[in-house]
């Protein structure tokens, strides 16, 4: 089967968009299947950064279409700021992008609403602002406004002044803020509809043909598993499936059409907003660890929040999503230690257990168990095979493919798509 799924395996941030951007050198189409403008992919080119934020990484191979599945949440003014960008940079993407008729939009009163619960919630979810929870909220609530809206002004019209209508009295009889103009919104939507419409397409049924003429197809998440609305640490998480079962629903394929499952971890682990981190490092040592790693979220500038790798975590991305192999990024940021600790199990209420509570009362609790590995004090990033790496490296992959009973497929020792070192060819597609 000619389809290929490639999640985050923690809390989001792993490297996803470099690790797409590879495996799109043996793809035809790259799409993706959910989460908003909410999400960034960082791809190194040619010491070029590109930051994309809906566009799948694909789209910098010229050879690749690339689709936006129904399952995303779409802010019709970032997709066209990033279309912009793209070609600021030089990349063609006229005839090969598509987006979902059946995606949702994001709309000014989601962000506005998702910037009022945020500032008046108990407990803070910690979310970028950008309305992807509100628009999710109003989808699932069967009141959404979609891409196929645009087609036709009259009707768009209706549904925009009927939506900020009811929105407004949420804004301004229980946020006390103000009112929003449904008429500057539907102008802004009629100035930029020109740009997206063109774009416009079935996507599950483009996907169905492409399978059936046997090309391979990546399907390419955003967030984590650990922020899956479902299972993740709830109530810090996302507000769509990050999982590999959401690229069904995302694009409109079968499960029977998946044919390999990759997860996505850094050597360590990191995470953006609130919510239970059991490994995380409060010290001088996880400030060096974000500033080795450039941990500062793509989206929103935010600190990433770092820790030692969870084994424990990554057995549980590994049994929801089925994962085939990892993928693991950033070895070489932990070139400079001395002693590298992996958790191997928790302590919950003076207790062994192996097993992750995705319950965040009870995630909040744990202890982490270490087991300790000798660093390698040398540098990685120059290593373009397996037997560059030094062995005390060597044994730390080897130990966590143990710990994590997955096999990793490849490693990632540098930003650039060059800098990275393939263990298993055989898994990958």
């Amino acid at each position: 089967m000619p389809v290929t799924v490639v999640v985050g395996a923690q809390w989001g941030d792993e490297g996803k968009g470099k690790v797409v951007d590879l495996l799109s050198e043996r793809s035809d189409i790259v799409a993706r299947y959910q989460g908003g403008a909410n999400a960034g992919h960082t791809v190194v080119v040619g010491g070029q950064q590109f930051i994309l934020h809906l566009v799948p990484a694909g789209i910098l191979h010229p050879k690749i279409t690339c689709v936006i599945g129904n399952g995303v949440v779409v802010d019709p003014w970032a997709l066209v700021e990033e279309l912009d960008q793209l070609g600021r940079l030089g990349v063609v993407v006229d005839g090969r992008l598509l987006v979902s008729h059946q995606a949702h939009l994001v709309l000014p009163y989601h962000q506005e609403i998702d910037r009022f619960q945020e500032a008046v919630a108990e407990e803070r979810i910690g979310t970028t602002g950008r309305g992807i929870g509100p628009a999710y909220a109003d989808k699932y609530a069967r009141c959404g406004i979609r891409v196929q809206d645009l087609r036709d002004p009259h009707e768009l019209r209706e549904k925009v002044e009927r939506a900020t209508e009811v929105k407004n009295r949420l804004i301004t009889q229980v946020f006390r803020g103000e009112p929003l103009d449904a008429a500057k919104i539907l102008e802004e939507l009629l100035r930029i509809r020109e740009r997206i419409l063109p774009l416009v397409a079935d996507t599950s049924g483009f996907l169905a043909r492409a399978i059936s003429e046997g090309k391979r197809i990546l399907a390419e998440g955003a967030q984590g598993t650990l922020l899956d609305v479902d299972f993740g640490t709830y109530p810090f998480v996302t507000s769509s499936s990050p999982t590999s079962g959401g690229a069904c629903i995302g694009l409109g394929i079968g499960p029977t059409q998946i044919d390999r499952v990759f997860g996505v971890v850094k050597a360590y682990v990191t995470r953006v907003g609130n919510g239970p981190l059991p490994t995380e490092l409060t010290d001088a040592l996880g400030q060096a660890l974000r500033d080795w790693g450039g941990e500062y979220g793509a989206t929103t500038g935010r600190p990433r929040r770092c820790g030692w790798f969870d084994a424990v975590a990554a057995r549980y991305a590994a049994r929801v999503n089925g994962l085939d192999a990892l993928l693991m990024t950033k070895l070489d940021v932990l070139d400079r230690l001395e002693t590298i600790r992996v958790c191997v199990a928790y302590e919950l209420d003076g207790e062994r257990t192996e097993d992750f509570p995705a319950d965040c009362s009870l995630l909040a609790r744990v202890r982490p168990i270490y087991r300790d590995f000798p660093g390698w004090r040398k540098g990685t990033s120059e290593a373009s095979r397996w037997a560059d790496l030094p062995v005390e490296a060597q044994r730390y992959v080897r130990a966590l493919e143990e710990l994590c009973g997955t096999p990793i497929a490849l490693l990632s020792v540098g930003s650039e798509r060059g800098r990275t070192v393939v263990l298993r060819e055989d898994l990958l597609p």
